[in-house]
């Protein structure tokens, strides 16, 4: 396939066919300076992890497709793109859209999809080389569309993507999606009592209480990065982990050999929040470490302890955000309960095109409406949150 101004666009079933520099490259040009990437979803090393480990590929139904854009032998930009024959571990939903698709008498799946699988953490999606943004995308967002069409497949979504990507796509002919999330934002805070001070007293008061609980749990909380991760480390998480996968999603995503990848090539990228008791490990959170965002990932268990939950996923990411002078947390998906915690709602983004001509204009007016609906449910929520408004009393 070859699209305007002579970039060329291929497509490859295995990353292991792109050099990690050349990727990388598009993926986190940031890291040029020697730091983090933004965040580590979109990098060579997390996307071959989840290929190699098997937890896309065949029987999967994530079957890589992954998209570059090359220009004068050089690539420029690239895309992590599978073929989808399901809509399991998306977390843009859109099992209602199948369904009617379906019932019209069409083939909803395979469909494309552009995401990190498994992770609703905003990042970009089209990843291109700085200096080649409009024509890289373009060439991107092309290319996709020419593959969906070209084999008669339904539609093509790229999930989680920026603000930016969302309104450039919109203006090529795309439609945009608005969901929510909640996130937590570092103001400034010098420590965990500074940003406890910005809360109304009684959320203070709660807060305190919930920690001071989890902490009185019968053992010693851990917080692990890097090297500090060790094998039984991940022997122990991936028990906390199948305990949570079995009832969110009825198995887990991730295979077991994920994490052994995760130790051998994203340590670094990883934050690891362990309790133990009594010479065990009995709960954990696993989050990954952006540039300038924590993003919390899983969490799981295997003693229910009161409020450690809170603690491992939502109070030691926002204690470590603040030491470390980072910017946000993400704290994943779904959630209304980490609104008392301080992590407000925020709008996501999410492109969607459609074949048919019908079906694409009624998802448009479906999403116009939605959207409206988004944006009153976030207005809403903001001003239940748990911050300080005027004078407090006891302050």
């Amino acid at each position: 396939m070859a699209t305007a101004e002579q970039i060329e666009i291929h497509v490859q079933s295995s990353l292991s066919e792109v050099a990690p520099a050349a990727w990388d490259a598009c993926a986190a040009p940031e890291t040029a300076d020697g730091g983090r990437p933004l965040d580590p979803f979109t990098t060579h090393r997390f996307l071959r992890a989840l290929e190699t480990s098997g937890s896309v590929g065949p029987g999967t139904g994530w079957s890589p497709r992954y998209l570059t854009a090359e220009q004068g032998g050089e690539m420029i930009a690239a895309a992590p793109l599978y073929v989808k024959s399901h809509s399991q571990g998306e977390y843009i939903f859109d099992h209602n859209w199948a369904h009617a698709y379906e019932n019209a008498g069409g083939r909803y799946y395979p469909k494309l999809q552009i995401a990190v699988p498994f992770t609703p953490a905003t990042g970009r999606r089209f990843l291109v080389k700085p200096g080649h943004e409009a024509a890289g995308m373009g060439a991107l967002v092309q290319g996709a569309v020419q593959l969906a069409s070209e084999n008669g497949l339904s539609s093509l979504h790229a999930t989680f993507c920026t603000e930016a990507e969302a309104i450039a796509g919109r203006q090529m002919g795309l439609m945009a999606r608005a969901s929510q999330q909640f996130h937590w934002v570092n103001e400034g805070y010098a420590d965990f009592d500074a940003f406890l001070a910005s809360l109304s007293s009684r959320k203070r008061k709660a807060i305190r209480k919930e920690r001071a609980t989890a902490q009185g749990f019968g053992g010693t909380i851990h917080h692990l990065t890097g090297d500090a991760i060790q094998p039984e480390h991940w022997d122990a998480f991936w028990h906390f982990y199948q305990d949570t996968g079995a009832r969110k999603w009825g198995s887990p995503y991730l295979t077991r050999a994920f994490f052994d990848e995760a130790q051998a090539h994203l340590r670094d990228d990883i934050l690891l929040v362990l309790a133990e008791r009594e010479g065990r490990w009995v709960a954990g959170a696993l989050n990954f470490i952006g540039r300038e965002t924590l993003y919390g990932r899983y969490w799981g268990c295997t003693e229910h302890h009161p409020c450690l939950h809170f603690e491992l996923c939502y109070y030691a990411a926002i204690d470590h955000a603040i030491t470390h002078g980072m910017a946000r947390v993400e704290a994943g998906a779904q959630g209304e309960h980490k609104l008392a915690r301080g992590y407000l709602p925020v709008t996501t983004h999410s492109l969607h095109w459609v074949a048919d001509d019908g079906f694409r204009r009624a998802i448009a007016q479906y999403l116009e409406a939605e959207r409206a609906a988004v944006e009153e449910d976030i207005e809403i929520l903001t001003s239940y949150g748990p911050f300080r408004k005027g004078k407090d009393p006891e302050t």
